[in-house]
C-alpha cells in the first residue's frame, strides 16, 4: 500500500510514562464458576485501569484526568477508550480480565530531575554509566542482552 511503512525493524516513538496513583491490589478477575484454564483472557494495562478510575469512578473531566496522568487530553481519551473496550469485552464475552503491563510511574516514586547517571538491566541488575544524549533503552546489557533502563526512571509493567 502506498504511504504505509511496512518496515518492522525501526522502533516507533517511545511511550512516555503515565502517572498512576495506586497499583492494583487485585490483578485478575474471572466469571463466577469458570475455570481459568478454559477461559480466554483480556489484558488491561495499568494505565488503562487508571484512566477508567479517574474518568468513571472519580468523575474527572478528561482534561483534568490527563493532567493527573501526565499525558495529553487526546492520549488520555485513547487510553480510556481502549480500557473501556477491554472491560466491556471481558464482561460481555465472559472472559478473564487481567491487569498487567503498561508504561507507568507510581506517583509515590516521585522521580526527581536529578536521576542517577546510571543505566540498569531490569533482568540481571547490571549497571552501566549513562551517556548523556543516548537513551538507556538504546543500549543492551553486555551480560544478558536485555534492553537497559534508566535507573530511577520508568519501568514497563506493574512491578516497579
Amino acid at each position: 500500500m502506498k504511504g504505509i511503512s511496512t518496515n518492522k525493524s525501526k522502533a516507533g516513538r517511545p511511550v512516555t510514562c503515565r502517572n498512576v496513583q495506586d497499583l492494583p491490589k487485585v490483578t485478575c478477575f474471572r466469571p463466577d464458576g469458570a475455570f481459568s484454564e478454559q477461559l480466554e483472557s483480556v489484558r488491561l494495562t495499568v494505565d488503562e485501569l487508571e484512566a477508567v478510575r479517574l474518568a468513571d469512578r472519580d468523575g474527572l473531566y478528561q482534561a483534568d484526568a490527563a493532567l493527573q496522568m501526565g499525558v495529553s487530553r487526546q492520549t488520555f481519551g485513547r487510553i480510556l477508550e481502549s480500557g473501556r473496550r477491554k472491560i466491556a469485552e471481558a464482561i460481555i464475552e465472559g472472559k478473564k480480565l487481567c491487569i498487567e503491563g503498561g508504561v507507568v510511574r507510581h506517583e509515590c516514586d516521585s522521580i526527581a530531575d536529578g536521576r542517577p547517571d546510571v543505566c540498569v538491566c531490569p533482568d540481571c541488575a547490571f549497571e552501566l554509566p549513562h551517556v548523556r544524549g543516548v537513551p538507556c533503552r538504546e543500549s543492551t546489557c553486555p551480560v544478558c542482552g536485555s534492553q537497559l533502563l534508566r535507573k530511577g526512571g520508568c519501568q514497563s509493567g506493574a512491578n516497579q
